[in-house]
C-alpha cells in the first residue's frame, strides 16, 4: 500500500513535544535544500512500486529518500544512518518531520528492501534529482551539461581475499553449513582438519615451501569434492537454493589456473578479476563501471555497473543513452586512449584523447586538456561515498550502489555550494553596513 500523508494532529497532543523550527537554524544548507527538492516528484515516481490499496501503508517515501542522500553523502551504513538520524534534528527536518522524534524511525533492514524495490531506475531518479535541484538553484548551468567527461573504473567487491586454500574451504564451510540446516546426514565434514590444514598451507607459503602449500591445498580441494558427491548422493532433489550453491562449489572445484570467468567468491560469484594496470593495485576484484561527469564543475550524470569485463569502447553507448535519460543528450564527449575503437554513430561528437595537439583546435584541446578531471573525482566516489567497498549483494546491488555513489557525490556538492552562497551572502551584507557605517555625513 503507497505511503500515507501524515494528519493534522490536535496541537494539545504534541504540547510536550519539540518543534524541529525552533531548534534549527534555518539558514542551514540541509534546510535549504529540503525546500529546494522536488519531494511531490519523488512520492509519485516512487508511488508506482505500491500496491494501491493492499496491504500495510508503506514508510514515507520522503524518509527513504533522505536516508539514502544521507548514507551516500557521509559515506555510512545503514545502521549508522538510521541511528544518526535520532541525533541530528537537521537530518529529520530534511527529511519531512515536523517534532523532534527520539527514537529510530525504521530498522535498517527496511533500506535494503526498499532498495529492491526500486531497483536501478529508481535510483536513476534520484540521481537526476540531484541535477534538477542544481539547476534551480543555478549551481549547475546550462552549458556545463554540453560537454560531458566519460570513464571506467572499478567498484570492488566486498569478498574474502581469494586464494585456493581458501575459497574450497569456504565452499566447503557452505555446504556444511546447508546439509545441517536440511537435515542431511554426511558421511564426514572435515571441520577439524580442514581448519589445521588451511594454517598449514598459510605457514608454508609465507615460509616459500611451495611443494608442502600445494599439498595443503591439494587437500582442501579433495575435502570439498567429497562433501559435494556426499550432498549429491542423499539429496536427490535439492531445494533452489542447494542447487545454487553446488553448482558453484562444483565451479570452484572442476576450475583450472588458465580458465576464463572464473569464481573468486562463494557469495558473490558475480565478481570479476580486473586488471586496470595500476602499480599499486595489479589486480581489483569486483565489477567495471561507467562514469560520466560534467567538464566543467564536475557534477555527475551517469554511473553504470557493468559486468563481464566488457572493453571500454564498446560501454560508450550504455553510458552516453544513460545520461540522456538522466539529463539530456551532451554535444561533446571527451573520452581517453582506452576508448579508441569505440564504435558510436550517434549524434554526438566524441573526442578521443591523444598524445600530441596536432591539428586540433586550440579551443577543442583546451577542453580535450580537462578530460583527467574526472578522475579526482572518481576518487572521491571511491574514498568518499561507497564506491570502493560495495555491500550490497549481487548484480543489482552493484548497479544501484554505482548510481547512488554518484548521487552521493553531487548532493555532498550542493550542500557545499549551498553553504558557500550563504557565506558570500552573509559577507556581502558586513561589508554594505561597514561601507555605510563608514559612508561620510553631510
Amino acid at each position: 500500500m503507497k505511503p500515507k500523508k501524515p494528519a493534522i494532529k490536535n496541537l494539545q497532543q504534541d504540547l510536550f513535544r519539540v518543534d524541529l523550527s525552533k531548534i534549527i537554524d534555518r539558514s542551514h544548507s540541509l534546510v535549504k535544500l529540503a525546500a529546494v527538492v522536488d519531494w511531490d516528484q519523488l512520492e509519485k515516481v516512487f508511488g508506482s512500486t505500491f500496491c494501491p490499496d493492499n496491504g500495510r501503508p508503506a514508510i514515507s517515501t520522503r524518509l527513504m529518500v533522505a536516508l539514502h542522500y544521507l548514507k551516500y553523502t557521509h559515506n555510512l551504513s545503514d545502521d549508522n544512518v538510521v541511528a544518526g538520524w535520532v541525533e541530528n534534528p537537521y537530518w529529520q527536518h530534511f527529511s519531512g518531520m515536523k517534532y523532534f522524534e527520539h527514537k529510530v524511525p525504521i530498522h535498517p533492514s527496511s533500506m535494503c528492501r526498499w532498495r529492491k524495490r526500486i531497483g536501478d531506475a529508481g535510483a536513476e531518479e534520484l540521481l537526476k534529482q540531484t541535477i534538477e535541484t542544481g539547476l534551480k538553484l543555478k549551481a549547475i548551468k546550462q552549458f556545463q551539461l554540453k560537454r560531458v567527461n566519460v570513464d571506467t573504473t572499478v567498484q570492488e567487491k566486498e569478498i574474502r581475499f581469494s586464494t585456493d586454500a581458501r575459497l574450497y574451504d569456504r565452499a566447503r564451510q557452505r555446504l556444511v553449513k546447508a546439509a545441517n540446516k536440511r537435515g542431511i546426514e554426511l558421511r564426514q565434514n572435515y571441520n577439524r582438519k580442514s581448519k589445521q590444514l588451511l594454517i598449514n598451507q598459510s605457514r608454508y607459503a609465507h615460509a616459500r615451501q611451495m611443494k608442502r602449500a600445494k599439498k595443503c591445498t591439494r587437500t582442501l580441494k579433495t575435502y570439498l569434492g567429497r562433501v559435494i558427491r556426499d550432498i549429491e548422493r542423499k539429496s536427490l532433489e535439492p531445494d533452489m537454493n542447494l542447487n545454487s550453491l553446488l553448482n558453484t562449489s562444483s565451479r570452484i572445484y572442476n576450475q583450472q589456473r588458465s580458465d576464463k570467468n572464473k569464481i573468486y567468491s562463494v557469495h558473490a560469484p558475480e565478481v570479476e578479476c580486473i586488471s586496470k594496470g595500476k602499480a599499486h593495485k595489479r589486480y581489483e576484484f569486483g565489477c567495471k563501471v561507467s562514469v560520466a561527469a560534467t567538464s566543467k564543475g564536475g557534477w555527475f550524470l551517469g554511473a553504470m555497473a557493468l559486468h563481464g569485463n566488457p572493453y571500454d569502447g564498446h560501454t560508450l553507448s550504455d553510458a552516453l543513452a544513460q545520461v540522456e535519460r538522466i539529463v539530456k543528450p551532451p554535444d561533446h564527449v571527451f573520452v581517453d586512449m582506452g576508448y579508441r575503437g569505440h564504435g558510436y554513430n550517434g549524434d554526438i561528437d566524441i573526442h578521443v584523447d591523444k598524445r600530441r595537439r596536432g591539428r586540433t583546435a586550440k579551443s577543442l584541446w583546451r577542453w580535450m586538456k580537462r578530460r583527467a578531471a574526472i578522475e579526482p573525482g572518481i576518487g572521491h566516489l571511491k574514498s568518499e561515498h561507497r564506491m570502493d567497498r560495495n555491500r550490497l549483494k549481487g548484480k543489482a546491488g552493484d548497479r544501484i550502489n554505482a548510481i547512488m555513489s554518484a548521487a552521493g557525490m553531487n548532493f555532498a556538492k550542493l550542500l557545499k555550494w549551498v553553504a558557500a552562497f550563504l557565506r558570500l551572502i552573509f559577507y556581502w551584507f558586513l561589508d554594505c553596513q561597514r561601507t555605510v557605517f563608514l559612508m561620510p555625513r553631510f
